[in-house]
């Protein structure tokens, strides 16, 4: 199908400059867009956060959208992954349940598996991003919220320092996050329930400089090496790899939630105890102490984790949701980010086959978004959470039959039970090619719909 000439002139305005944000604005750049407003809360961009495992799938998209080498010069390849258990009823250890090669990935997949931090992943794009003059930016503007939803959306924001004011536009794109305004607002327009759930887990995110690891070989080990590792325990996890050119070695856990469950409040980060981090893993093994110990006190961060069920649609009008606003993932396969920009490419695949401007017609395409969409996130927040649960089995029969299965990837290479880490399920993830595959499918998928409105 080819595009209406008079597509690019549509004036699109997207909620949100987090990854999946600043990813749209520069994949609908690159098809041509000239009108691309992008309205975020924050004053600046001023990156922050932890680490990031930048995989095959996400590397793809990042190199065509012409920014990948700028990411690649702080990041580091991923060659090796070691699962270990270290808390159990025989006490602390820090035996390795699993080990699982992974220096083939650039070879198999033609882009490698990195870890970097998240400040290089959102610069690289931003920069990029700075190049377009089709993208204008708005910090310190914060989204009220949606104002008229047909024919076309208008929106009100309100700049830290004035008064709000609307904006009408052809294409509403949300990216505003896990507490997605807009969210609530497409659901209530069509009368569904959207209530964000807690997941009762909780995660600190801690970063430790390269020159205090030196000191003890073992640890210093972890941060010359190319390699992730998992620490497990009973509703505990730590995983930890090298990031920022090997200068920082990320560490995140995942444990249960006390603090926020303790205050219900709409806040979904903290600021940490150093001691209570240390409580709650102090049955795990002597290293994870004394990296722990390691942190300076007040630099503890602890997040909750929160997710929703999947919603009945992503799509109104000419308004659609993308990344953490419609599919929000626990952790454990590292792809939070990755389904975010993967949603962001196929938005710019499908929009830059619009055969005219109608709203229908754009309405049309954003189904066709989400149709490509929606089961491979299902899919995925199923097996993050699914794979959770397998890590964070108690002392019983169901933890030794994990175990084994641990034991025997080992050997095998393959049915490794953290799903991360298994070479099926990572075939699975980084060979989608969601590019490739909107373009393949977007005429087929786009005759057989019906705009509902």
């Amino acid at each position: 199908m080819k595009m209406d000439g008079q597509a690019t002139d549509l004036r699109i305005a997207i909620v949100g400059a987090g990854m999946g944000g600043l990813a749209c604005a520069l994949a609908l750049a690159k098809k041509g867009f000239k009108h691309i407003d992008v309205f975020e809360m924050a004053s600046d961009l001023g990156f922050v956060g932890a680490g990031i495992q930048l995989a095959p799938n996400l590397v793809r998209i990042l190199t065509r959208l012409g920014c990948w080498d700028s990411i690649d010069g702080e990041s580091t390849d991923v060659l090796e992954a070691s699962i270990r258990v270290t808390a159990s009823e025989d006490g602390a250890s820090n035996q390795e349940l699993t080990h699982v090669t992974m220096n083939n990935i650039r070879k198999k997949y033609g882009y490698p598996h990195c870890t970097g931090h998240r400040a290089s992943l959102a610069g690289g794009l931003y920069e990029a991003c700075k190049r377009e003059s089709s993208i204008t930016w708005h910090f310190g503007c914060t989204f009220e919220g949606i104002d008229q939803f047909v024919p076309k959306p208008t929106i009100s924001v309100k700049p830290r320092n004035g008064d709000a004011y609307q904006i009408q536009c052809d294409i509403l794109l949300a990216g505003d996050g896990v507490k997605s305004r807009a969210r609530t607002q497409l659901l209530a327009r069509i009368g569904a329930p959207g209530v964000v759930e807690d997941t009762g887990q909780a995660a600190y995110r801690i970063m430790l400089p390269r020159e205090k690891m030196l000191a003890d070989p073992e640890i210093a080990e972890l941060i010359n090496g190319n390699q992730v590792t998992r620490w497990i325990g009973e509703k505990r996890h730590w995983i930890a790899y090298p990031v920022a050119g090997k200068t920082i070695y990320n560490m995140s856990s995942t444990q249960p939630d006390t603090h926020f469950a303790a205050a219900p409040t709409a806040t979904y980060t903290t600021k940490g105890s150093k001691k209570d981090m240390l409580d709650v893993f102090s049955d795990f093994c002597p290293l994870i102490q004394r990296m722990l110990d390691m942190v300076p006190d007040g630099e503890v961060c602890e997040w909750k984790l929160r997710v929703h069920k999947p919603l009945p649609t992503w799509v109104y009008g000419t308004i659609a949701l993308l990344g953490d606003a419609c599919h929000p993932t626990l952790p454990h396969l590292n792809q939070g980010a990755a389904l975010a920009i993967e949603d962001a490419a196929v938005l710019a695949e499908v929009l830059s086959r619009a055969p005219d401007t109608t709203t229908k017609t754009i309405n049309k395409c954003l189904k066709v978004y989400e149709l490509l969409r929606k089961d491979r996130t299902t899919t995925l927040v199923d097996l993050a959470a699914s794979s959770g649960r397998t890590l964070h089995l108690g002392e019983g029969q169901a933890k030794a039959e994990r175990d084994k299965l641990f034991m025997a990837a080992k050997q095998s290479g393959k049915d490794v039970p953290d799903k991360w880490a298994s070479p099926d399920v990572q075939e699975m993830i980084y060979s989608h090619d969601c590019m490739k595959i909107a373009g393949e499918r977007f005429d087929e998928l786009y005759q057989g719909l019906d705009s509902e409105g």
